[in-house]
């Protein structure tokens, strides 16, 4: 969820510009189920404007509400929210209100870690009391042991008998697109709304830029030839959609050796079979695990035919293979959606 932190701090940076105070809100504890986990965040403006949200838009209004005296005695609170009797949720949340100030060098840190792709840890501090309580309140730690905290109240030190959330944001996952027709287009856009870093690889014949597609992170024109697959990891996947053969067999080999969590290749289902034959041709020590590990044509069978459909074909797909799980309808499942 560094996706949502991100856009948190950049809209708070943009905020503090215009003389707007903030707050930063933190479901810090969960007892029961809720639609939304620990750790799910949203910011909190001066002028009563939200961006993010920590449920599925029922509890804002009240924390907006009962936000009014942080900024008035610019100190953290807990408050909690009983879904049980509001939602049927079946779960009490207990949320964290703290004054949200950040400064240019805790701003700039932030801006390098993501360009990084760092890993950062949030602490935050709290009771299970409703209160106020300057002792209240979260510390950003980055990878090289650098430390911040949001408030000037925030007493760093004195945390007697206080409990602690602890999360640990990964680097958004990072969608390749090998390819700049259309249906990459629609791709791009949908797959950057799930907060992913894209990358696309566009032809040396034809070079795109920034400005195709909407939502991605770099553009660059290149082949398979020269590319550099150095970057591709367990966090990355790969979609291919060249619509070109022998395009698709140039890419793949030159992946062989690269382990991304998911490898998909767009294209007709009757192609397989001769692709990797093909593949095992051009190198012979191509292992059956690369090969089960291609998913072509890339998506889950939904129907899909346009563009946008195709899209969240493989979107599904992706998701269901990075969180290990088999597609199936919700309404199949007996008990909890999302197993602690």
């Amino acid at each position: 969820m560094i996706h949502e932190l991100k856009k948190i701090i950049l809209q708070a940076h943009i905020n503090q510009k215009k003389g707007l105070k903030n707050l930063l809100v933190t479901v810090v504890d969960l007892e029961g189920s809720s639609y939304r986990k620990p750790g799910v965040r949203m910011l909190i403006s001066e002028d009563n404007k939200m961006t993010g949200a920590v449920s599925g838009g029922c509890v804002e209004k009240e924390i907006l509400h009962r936000s009014n005296s942080v900024f008035q005695k610019k100190e953290a609170k807990i408050i909690t929210y009983d879904g049980r009797y509001k939602l049927g949720c079946e779960g009490v949340l207990y949320i964290l209100i703290e004054p949200f100030f950040i400064s240019e060098e805790f701003y700039n840190r932030f801006v390098d870690s993501i360009f990084n792709r760092e890993s950062i840890k949030v602490t935050s501090f709290f009771s299970k009391n409703e209160e106020t309580n300057s002792t209240f309140g979260s510390i950003l730690t980055f990878q090289n042991s650098t430390k911040f905290s949001f408030s000037k109240n925030f007493q760093k030190t004195k945390r007697p008998n206080l409990l602690s959330f602890t999360q640990r944001l990964q680097p958004a996952f990072n969608l390749l697109i090998i390819g700049a027709e259309h249906d990459a287009v629609k791709l791009c856009k949908m797959a950057s709304l799930l907060g992913w870093q894209v990358d696309l690889i566009t032809s040396l014949k034809d070079p795109k830029s920034m400005v195709d597609f909407p939502g991605a992170n770099s553009v660059i024109a290149s082949d398979a030839e020269i590319i550099d697959f150095s970057e591709v990891n367990e966090n990355t996947g790969v979609v291919i959609m060249n619509h070109s053969y022998v395009q698709d067999l140039k890419y793949l080999l030159k992946l062989v050796d690269k382990k991304p969590a998911y490898l998909g290749v767009l294209g007709a289902a009757k192609r397989r079979d001769k692709m990797f034959t093909e593949l095992f041709e051009y190198n012979s020590s191509i292992s059956e695990d690369f090969l089960e590990r291609i998913y072509t044509p890339a998506g889950l069978n939904l129907g899909a035919q346009t563009p946008e459909e195709i899209a969240i074909s493989i979107l599904a797909e992706i998701l269901a293979t990075v969180k290990n799980k088999k597609p199936d309808s919700l309404k199949n499942i007996i008990g909890h959606i999302h197993q602690n």
